[in-house]
């Protein structure tokens, strides 16, 4: 009997049932990476969403310069077996993690390898089947506030903007998603996304500031657009004075869908101060909580640091990170969430601080199906 390993590809499409913001599906070519080759590794999609029922197409994990993954060509089948054998098709899923390193002063800890590494699952060490540092390119999703109070704010959220595209990777793709009552996914120049600075502050500034903050629904449409993206590193950068008091969306479930998305959640926080008692019209323990729970950063600016500096402090940070992929045991539990835990070990440098997300939701599983080979009866 002969095991064929094959990688499923999807097309970009989304259905979202009741969706907040319009949306446009645009095509997106995904040609094979430079440098790609085949192995028998396969990246399984998460098949179950909690937001409003929407099903999300598979989303291949793989990282070319690491672990060289491949997609078969769209309609094409793997060779045929010879006769009355049969072709077993299995599909593993990969855990790909962000980590950030830095030392007591807060500074990036660099020159790191794979033995300085260990990654724990639900308390269990698993083997690191992908690693990676230094930077790499990444999906980022801009969700900036525009109620009311945000009015006086945009202009220099908007150089802020354009700012980080200017600090980040060349081959960064990123897209705005503005919110107020309602939410919007800008198009930029009639596609899903774009690294153009103007382009992007163009998008951030179509909207007037008005009505109430649906933060929730916003950062749950930024997810959705995240998966139409080429790079297997997401993120989302969260611009907001306020709590949320108008989305249809709760957090636990923004949370999951976070989670199942395996994207980390950077916050900017305008509020007047973080000392504050939370309340529905400046909230900022939900930004915190949003941001440390997926493996990003929340950023409360004092009036000694602007939003620009704050920006390129997260492009650098993204662009600084090391990517950890594993894959996790089999196991009969199913749709479960699986903490995640990373430790350094590098001796002589002190204490290292280690960041990423706190863990994800495990996808369900199928058995392997046997497909009978040409001339099986």
């Amino acid at each position: 009997m002969r095991f064929c390993y094959q990688a499923i590809h999807n097309p970009p499409l989304i259905k979202v049932p009741g969706s907040r913001a319009p949306r446009v599906l645009l095509p997106i070519s995904r040609t094979p990476r430079r440098e790609e080759t085949q192995v028998a590794t396969i990246v399984r999609s998460n098949r179950r969403n909690s937001f409003r029922c929407i099903y999300l197409p598979a989303v291949l994990l793989f990282f070319s310069s690491v672990s060289a993954y491949s997609q078969s060509p769209a309609g094409q089948s793997p060779p045929p077996g010879p006769a009355g054998q049969s072709a077993i098709f299995a599909k593993t899923e990969l855990v790909v993690l962000p980590v950030s390193v830095t030392d007591a002063s807060g500074h990036f800890v660099s020159g790191l390898s794979l033995p300085n590494f260990r990654v724990y699952e639900n308390g269990r060490l698993q083997e690191v089947a992908v690693f990676q540092q230094g930077d790499t390119p990444v999906t980022v999703g801009l969700i900036v506030d525009h109620s009311r109070s945000m009015g006086p704010k945009l202009p220099e959220v908007t150089a802020a903007v354009s700012d980080f595209a200017q600090s980040s990777n060349p081959q960064d793709e990123m897209f705005v998603v503005d919110f107020n009552d309602d939410v919007s996914v800008e198009l930029m120049d009639g596609k899903a996304f774009t690294s153009d600075p103007q382009v992007l502050a163009r998008a951030v500034f179509s909207v007037r500031a008005r009505g109430r903050t649906a933060l929730y629904d916003a950062v749950a449409e930024g997810l959705i657009h995240l998966q139409l993206g080429h790079w297997d590193k997401k993120a989302l950068i969260v611009v907001s004075d306020g709590g949320d008091n108008a989305s249809q969306q709760k957090y636990s479930r923004v949370l999951a869908m976070a989670q199942r998305s395996q994207a980390a959640i950077y916050c900017v926080g305008l509020v007047d101060t973080v000392d504050t008692i939370e309340n529905d019209e400046e909230n900022p323990g939900v930004l915190r909580r949003l941001s440390k729970d997926t493996g990003g950063i929340a950023f409360f600016p004092t009036s000694s640091e602007s939003i620009a500096d704050i920006s390129k402090r997260i492009a650098r940070d993204l662009r600084e990170q090391y990517t950890l992929g594993f894959v996790p045991e089999k196991s009969d539990t199913t749709d479960s969430f699986r903490q995640v835990r990373v430790k350094v070990v590098f001796p002589g440098h002190g204490k290292l601080h280690v960041r990423t997300r706190s863990g994800y939701f495990r996808s369900e599983q199928k058995h392997a199906s046997a497909k009978p080979g040409k001339g099986a009866s």
